[in-house]
């Protein structure tokens, strides 16, 4: 354990961190295996509201950096690509 009072605040701010990533990435996946699951019923209406929660929720986790841009924009775009494969 650190002995000095920033490093002891910075391994503070690091436990911090890390739990609230660790949430936000749980939130993400459990948001992408909901579309996943949907996507089998073949509901429009439930995908659509599945993947409307999901997509602001991938950008804000890119933003934060929890993920990269591309793995955020993979993501939409394999959704919007289901969504398009139901009309």
């Amino acid at each position: 354990m650190a002995n000095i009072a920033s490093a002891k605040k910075r391994a503070r701010q690091s436990e911090n961190r890390r739990q609230q990533n660790a949430s936000h990435r749980s939130m993400l996946r459990t948001s992408l295996k909901n579309v996943a699951t949907v996507a089998g019923t073949k509901d429009k209406k439930a995908i659509t509201e599945a993947i409307n929660t999901a997509i602001p929720l991938v950008d804000r986790m890119a933003k934060k950096g929890l993920i990269h841009k591309n793995k955020a924009a993979r993501h939409k775009h394999q959704m919007n690509e289901l969504l398009r494969s139901l009309q």
